[in-house]
Formats: C-alpha cells, structure tokens, sequence
C-alpha cells in the first residue's frame, strides 16, 4: 500500500533517475550477490558520478573504498540503492535521512504484504521520506534503469541503450519481474526504452509519480504500464491527462479484471458496477489504451513508437490467400474491426494496381500473382497509402524462404521509397518460423514497419488504438445538480423518499402517493386513480418483489385494503423483525423495456453512471455499461448502442424503435447530480421502463445509499 504523504516533485524523482551520487549498502563483491550486480551493472554501463560502496566487512570493493556505514556518506548523495535484508532497512532509511540523501531504492520485501509489523515498518519509511523530502522505491522491488544515461540502479544484469534520438518508451511497472520481462521484449524488437521504473509496495512513491515525471522526460513518447492497483487515482488521472496534452500516449496492462466486484446488499449497482470496471471506465476516459495481455502490451507500444499516429480505425488488409481473408473477415466480426469499404466502383487507383482477375475487396486477395509481378505489392500499398478510407494497412504475407521474401519484402519496402509514412504499415507473417532473413526484419523496422508473426496479434492491437482513435475524449460534464434536503439522510434511504428528492431535479415518476395507512392508502389511489400499484416501503428491504412487497393492478378501493393486509403479511412472513414505514400508491402505467440506471460515487475514483437491461435479472443478465459523466448525449446514446441486447433498442422484429436519447438524458441527469452530491454512495433506479420512441422514459423504483 502506498502510505499518505506529499507528492515526490520533479526534482525529486530527477534525482532519482538521473543520479550523479550514488551508495550501495551492502555492496560486494561476491558473485550474484544484490550489492555485487547493482556494482557490475554500473561498472559495465560506465557510471561516470561518484560511487560509495557500503560494507561494515570490508575496507575496499575492487578498487574503490568501502564505507563502513551509512553515517560514513557524505551529504546530499542523489540515491542509495539498499540491497541489505529486511530487518536492517528501517535503520539505513533513518540515516539516509540525517545524511540528506535524495532517495533510497529497497529491495527488500518483507513490509506490507508480510503483516502487521511490515505495515507499521512501510509506514515508519513514509513517514520518515516525507519529513526528510526523499524519495523511496519500493520496497519489495527490482529498481529502476536510466537508459538514456547508462545509469542501472538493479540487481538484474542490464545492458542500457540510449535511444539515441529515436522515440522512446517509457515503462512503469509495479511488478519489478514483469517490468524486466517487457524491456527485454521491446529491447528485442530494436525499440528504445527510455526508463523503466518498477515501483514494487510504492511505501513513498507510486507509478502516477513516475508518470507525471515522464511526461516531461523529452525521449519519452510512449508509456507503458502494468499496474495491479492504482493507489492514487486522482492523482493518475490527472497524470494521464497531462500525457495526452503533450502528445503522450499511455497504454496500460492492469491485472485483475476477473476478481471478485465488491458487494453490495442496498443495490443492484454496487454489485455489478465492480472495482475494475470503474478503474477501467474512468481510466478510459483518461485517454489510456488497455492491453489484455503482456504480448498485447508490447504489440500496441511497437505500433505506437514505431508508426505514424492512427488517425481513424478502418483497416485495409493485404493478403495472398482466400481462405486467410474468410478468417480475416470473422476474426474482424469477433473484435469489431472496422474495414474499409473498398470495390473496384469506388477505388480506381486500386483498381488499376491490381490484374484483371483479382476483383478489389477489402481483405484483398491478391493470389500468388505478386511472385511473378513483385510490383504489384508496391502499386496496392501506394493506392491504400493515398486512400483517405484508410487508417492502417496489415499486409499478411506468406514468407516462405529466403528467395520467396527476397521477392517480396522488397517490393513491400518501394511503396515507402519517396514518401513520408502517412499511417501504419504493419507486416504480419503468415507462416510464423518461416525463413525470412534477418535483414529484412530490420530493414522493416527502420522505416517505421513493425514486423509481427502473426496477423492476428496485428489486428488485436489495432482494435485497441481504433477504438482510442473513435473516442470522444472530451468533457461534456453537465451542470451538478444539487437535490434540496439529501443532508438531513444517512444509510439507505427507501423508495418513496428517494422519489420525494429525486423528482423535483426532473427525473420522471409515476404519480404516486406515500400511505402510513389503510385508509390513506385508499386515499392515495383516489387521487391518483385506478389501477394503482402498491408497493411495501422500508429502508431494510432493498429487493421487494423478494418479500412479496409489490402487488400490481389494485382496481378499486376494496382492493387496496385487502392489499394493505396482505402485504404486511407477506412481509412480515419474509423477516419477522422488519418494520414497514407504510407503503406506496403509484399509478399503473403502460409497459415497455426494463432497463437500469445506476450511479456511483467511488471514494477513490469519484462518481460514475451504469446503466442497461434492468429488472429483476439485472444481476444476472448483467447487460450492462458503465457510463463516466461527462460524456454527452450522443456519446451515451453510443454507448447505450454497444449492448449486447440492443438490437432491442432499435426495433427488434417489428417492435418499436425505442427512445434511447430520452435514456440518455435521464442517465445525463444523474450523473449532474453525483457531481453535486458526493455524499450519494449508490442509487439504483431500477426498472427504468423505456419507451417508443418521443414517449420517454418512467423510473418505477429508487433507492438511494447516502454516506
């Protein structure tokens, strides 16, 4: 857990990451030792600044002097790396302190994820970094690498490259393991990395720190991340925005999407609106890219340093196979990857790139024609490349062996001789393993093509930036709606007084009457006029079909008193000990589509909008999306779109088309007044019946959680 305290600034984290001091306590010279590689990494990769190898055991380490203690330092060094065991952490961060170092790298693991006693220790470092002004990585860690200035601050062997001019990736990892195993992949791929920062319990220091300094850090283009959970969410969301203002993409791998959601007993929303799906929603809306594997991760990050921005999803793809553009097309469907519509009526220059024979499509199978007539690689890409229907090209080609490619990769390279690149190229392999020289891959790379083994790893990632590149990002927040009278509420607050507040901001109810008794139930639905619903009222009972609380189509006043009885029976044969307030007389009304509309007002991430197929299967259905509120009307009406069921919104077998932007101004409504009220934890309005289209919307039950 990240403990409490002030920021690390700039300058902080500058010290850090671009040392021209540093100590090792527990420095040796023993082979594998944590001491010994953090000293063979800064030796191997020519650390020029000042080094102070700290070992009680020993006078000197190679040829340099050993320093006794940390009370030996002199004052001021940037950071000490401390590759000493548990126990004798606190002690070293202490004296750290009084010497006035800039910042301490911990190896050790041991503090917060061993128990109450490395808690208190985890807090006890915070505290003691945030009275000093230093700043702490880790604990539990693998360090972090500066390769833009050679500086190696881990214990595993590391070889730094400076990028050298070339855009950078930077990469912030809570896991030192998973940062390490990504730098080797990208680094593998001849992309530079700028820095890579693992951030381990981050007592001190978190991964929106990192971030925020990185998108200042000039060799940086792109961040990528692998975060388990994000300790200071505000904190990060601002960091991202600030990313995407300066042109900097994020792309984030983020484990744990298959945990548990938190629970909820007062509504349907807490239980389906979970932990990871309103990180996801808000972090979205940041701007950020998500990645769904480690592969994945690399993939997006390649296409992003390496290629020209992706200024609209429609791929085109270039094939040589018919039955690889049949699985092209399904595995399009399966993602939603949009194509570009291409036919030889609208795409001339294609058109004349291209044999007779070969009709234009998109997958376009261009036969085995192109080894006879390699030029006709080059006359399609320059045709795609000049199409404005296009954001991307995936050319899937069978490699074959090295006279094959040597027919082909050339041509494929014509098309950019003369020209800037204008969007991506991505060559895909068909036939992973097959014998392509090595000359060919990074003549590739060198004019910005990525080279991928397989087609469907080009597709996934594209499908990712795609759907970046269609987001609206904008913030279209609604003016808060404050709702008169929620301070004098706490805990659940039930139906008839939820609609009491709720109903003045606009949100539509049915007319209705709250009754203390028989006879002002009788009063109620004369008032309001038959057939009426009667519905049981109580903080305590959340779900009221479950107890028989709700009886419908109550046609006279005889009826309402034979329903007032015979609902406090079902009730009190439900849970003996609940107490009903009274009960509800609403109108009936005509039917329509169930659909929920939820909010929630996360504590860490602040207040979000689910919304969707409602009704007593709402939980199990659980058709649902979560909505942030500042996306527009006709954002949400978008969204509302991408259901897995809404082909019923839009007049499903003769049905009516129904009125999905009056859904939408109701959700807008209740995201105006979460942005008010951040003292409203949960309210479920559940089912939101939804009309044909121009009829609106009617909100048959509310419950509301205040904290």
């Amino acid at each position: 857990m990240k403990m409490a305290g002030k920021a690390p600034s700039a300058a902080m984290i500058r010290r850090l990451l671009q040392p021209g001091s540093i100590a090792v306590i527990g420095a040796s010279d023993k082979p594998g030792s944590l001491g010994a590689s953090v000293l063979g990494n800064l030796d191997r990769n020519g650390f020029s600044g000042e080094i102070y190898p700290i070992n009680p055991k020993r006078e000197t380490i190679g040829e340099r002097k050993c320093l006794p203690s940390v009370d030996a330092l002199p004052e001021g060094v940037d950071v000490a790396v401390l590759a000493i065991p548990q126990p004798a952490v606190l002690d070293a961060v202490r004296g750290l302190a009084a010497r006035k170092a800039g910042a301490a790298i911990i190896f050790s693991a041991g503090f917060a994820e061993g128990g109450p006693e490395g808690l208190a220790q985890q807090a006890e470092i915070a505290r003691i970094a945030e009275e000093a002004g230093m700043v702490i990585e880790g604990p539990n860690c693998l360090g972090s690498v500066n390769h833009v200035d050679g500086v190696p601050l881990t214990f595993v062997e590391t070889a730094c490259k400076a990028p050298e001019g070339r855009r950078a990736i930077g990469v912030v990892s809570q896991s030192g393991a998973m940062a390490a195993v990504l730098c080797t992949t990208l680094l593998s791929r001849d992309l530079a990395v700028s820095y890579s920062v693992s951030t381990g319990n981050e007592a001190a220091s978190g991964v929106e720190d990192y971030v925020d300094w990185l998108v200042d850090e000039p060799n940086t283009a792109v961040i990528a991340m692998i975060v388990e959970q994000f300790r200071a969410p505000s904190t990060f969301l601002a960091a991202a925005r600030r990313a995407r203002a300066a042109g900097k993409q994020i792309v984030l791998l983020h484990p744990g999407k298959s945990s548990a959601a938190r629970e909820s007993a007062a509504t349907h929303t807490g239980a389906m609106a979970g932990d990871y799906k309103l990180m996801r929603a808000k972090v979205e809306r940041a701007g950020v890219v998500f990645a769904e594997t480690l592969e994945e991760l690399g993939d997006i990050a390649e296409i992003l340093v390496r290629c020209p921005p992706l200024a609209r999803p429609e791929l085109a793809v270039v094939g040589e196979s018919g039955a690889f553009k049949a699985l092209t097309l399904d595995l399009a469907e399966e993602l939603a990857l949009p194509l570009a519509s291409l036919n030889d009526d609208d795409s001339p220059e294609l058109r004349a790139a291209l044999p007779p024979f070969v009709p234009v499509s998109n997958p376009l199978d261009i036969t085995a024609q192109g080894l006879s007539q390699p030029e006709i690689y080059t006359n399609v890409l320059n045709a795609l490349f000049d199409d404005e229907r296009v954001g991307a090209v995936v050319a899937g080609i069978i490699q074959g062996d090295p006279v094959t490619s040597t027919i082909k990769v050339p041509a494929i390279l014509a098309a950019l001789d003369g020209r800037e690149p204008v969007k991506p190229l991505i060559f895909a392999g068909l036939d992973e393993g097959a014998g392509i020289p090595a000359r060919f891959i990074a003549a590739l790379r060198d004019r910005g093509v990525p080279w991928f083994p397989s087609t469907e790893r080009a597709f996934h990632a594209l499908t990712r930036l795609g759907r970046l590149v269609a987001r609206d990002l904008g913030d279209n927040s609604p003016a808060p709606l404050a709702v008169s009278g929620l301070g004098g509420e706490a805990g659940v607050v039930p139906e008839y007084r939820a609609k009491q507040l709720l109903g003045p901001l606009g949100i539509p109810f049915p007319q209705g009457r709250f009754a203390a008794s028989a006879d002002e139930a009788v009063a109620a639905a004369e008032e309001v006029g038959y057939p009426v619903a009667m519905k049981a009222q109580a903080a305590a009972l959340g779900h009221k079909s479950d107890a028989g609380g709700v009886l419908l189509n109550l046609g006279d006043a005889a009826c309402v008193r034979e329903a007032w009885t015979r609902i406090h029976g079902n009730v009190a044969a439900y849970d003996a000990a609940l107490s009903l307030d009274g009960v509800l007389i609403e109108k009936m009304g005509a039917r329509g589509m169930e659909m929920i509309v939820g909010a929630r007002n996360d504590p860490e991430w602040g207040p979000v909008v689910l919304a969707g197929f409602g009704g007593v299967t709402a939980e199990i259905l659980q058709d649902v999306c979560l909505i942030t509120p500042d996306l527009s009307e006709d954002a949400i009406v978008a969204r509302l779109m991408q259901l897995r069921s809404a082909a019923l919104l839009r007049g499903y077998r003769g049905s009516p088309v129904l009125d999905v932007p009056a859904l939408a101004r109701l959700i807008r409504t209740v995201g105006a007044v979460l942005l008010a009220e951040p003292s409203l934890t949960e309210l479920d309005l559940n089912p939101v019946i939804l009309h044909p289209m121009g009829q609106g919307v009617v909100v048959l039950d509310a419950l509301m959680l205040v904290g």
